[in-house]
């Protein structure tokens, strides 16, 4: 469908200036354990790269006092930093009714998930951002904070993962509207479904790199078969298997994301349900901007439709080299 090509490339431009860094800035985990009675261990771990010069930091207590920490470190694509801590003036309630927080999340437009996690065995988990900044830890957890805060994260992750949301825009400039698009999206979802799930239940793991640079290699290779004139060729009357194959690809680098972030203990299958929930609602929200821009721009466009349908394809292929090149680099380094 030409048309819908053209509403992809309007779209596509309009995101051009959050696209470099793809998907490489996961939300910051704060992480607090009691170890033992009025003590803690703390772990922070936050994106190496900020998006702003005022960084990210956990609040805590004021009547809580450092005893023992480790020199930062880098995990994955974030940097970590430990923390002994005591707390002997909270009380036989430890840290239940104090606040949790994270400093500087307004200024970087960023999340941060808290988890906590107690001697008798209550977990609790909750999403910073903007709006909210603390966290005042409960009495008792429900299932339902748990279904809502991944599913949030879920699609941060997705909006926030340029590159996926491009293969997704791929699909649409190749398939186009109608059942071939529902069909060709829903192989997508099953494909990253599975690995994602695999991943984070441990069943295998996989040289992260290499499946960063595989991620760019997808959207290349879909760039490229959009150029092609010819529309009778396997890829475009089967879309679904190119869809579904490199969806186990993407279902990896969501699975990555949600692994920096963490899973509560206790609350595995549910969190990782309602994420991969949160992804599709997201990857959805995406498709339904998509086709209402075209509605409310395609009249006004008349004949310019044709001259700008090669630009979205050219712009797909360009982004998608740059990162094959950037990630191909962090292979071999």
């Amino acid at each position: 469908m030409k048309s819908l090509r053209l509403v992809a490339g309007i779209a596509l431009s309009l995101m051009l200036a959050h696209t470099a860094q793809a998907h490489r800035f996961a939300p910051s985990l704060l992480k607090v354990t009691e170890i033992a009675d009025q003590q803690y261990s703390v772990v922070w771990k936050t994106p190496a790269q900020g998006t702003s010069s005022i960084p990210l930091s956990p609040s805590w207590p004021d009547s809580c006092e450092i005893t023992n920490s480790s020199p930062p470190h880098m995990e994955g694509t974030g940097r970590v930093i430990s923390w002994q801590m005591r707390c002997a003036e909270l009380g036989e309630d430890g840290l239940v009714g104090e606040t949790l927080g994270v400093d500087g999340l307004a200024a970087n437009q960023a999340s941060a998930m808290v988890m906590v996690s107690l001697l008798d065995g209550r977990n609790y988990q909750q999403v910073l951002n903007a709006e909210q900044v603390e966290f005042v830890i409960p009495a008792e957890s429900s299932a339902g904070e748990v279904a809502g805060d991944y599913s949030l994260l879920g699609i941060e992750h997705i909006w926030g993962g340029m590159d996926h949301l491009l293969f997704v825009f791929g699909l649409l400039l190749l398939v186009g509207g109608g059942s071939r698009l529902l069909w060709t999206i829903t192989a997508f979802t099953l494909g990253h479904s599975i690995t994602l799930s695999l991943v984070t239940l441990g069943f295998f793991d996989y040289p992260v790199a290499v499946v960063e640079f595989a991620i760019a290699l997808s959207i290349f290779v879909l760039a490229v078969e959009l150029t092609r004139t010819s529309k009778h060729d396997i890829l475009w009357r089967n879309p679904w298997w190119l869809a579904g194959g490199f969806g186990l690809l993407h279902g990896m680098g969501f699975a990555g994301a949600l692994a920096e972030t963490g899973l509560p203990q206790g609350n595995v299958p549910l969190a990782l349900l309602f994420f991969n929930v949160g992804i599709e609602v997201g990857q959805i929200a995406f498709i339904l901007l998509v086709l209402a821009v075209w509605f409310i721009i395609r009249r006004p466009l008349g004949s310019w439709r044709e001259r700008l349908m090669p630009v979205p394809i050219y712009v797909l292929g360009a982004l998608s080299a740059m990162w094959c090149i950037e990630r191909g680099l962090a292979v071999f380094a």
